[in-house]
């Protein structure tokens, strides 16, 4: 996701994005520790970034962190 993609949205949508991310990301490094090789693995390090990018913007806005 790009930034000022992620800075256009509200604060609910914010939650509910990094909510999907942080599921897709465990059930990506719950297949790596399993041993399988997951379809994408570039996709951690996209959903790391994105989860970074967002609880970056929120911290801009002066929210908390969603954890």
């Amino acid at each position: 996701m790009k930034f000022k993609e992620l800075k256009v949205m509200n604060e609910a949508d914010l939650g509910n994005t990094i909510i999907e991310l942080k599921k897709e990301l465990m059930k990506t490094n719950s297949q790596i520790a399993v041993g399988t090789v997951p379809k994408n693995p570039g996709k951690v390090r996209q959903a790391k970034k994105a989860i970074a990018k967002i609880l970056t913007i929120t911290q801009q806005r002066g929210g908390t962190k969603k954890e």
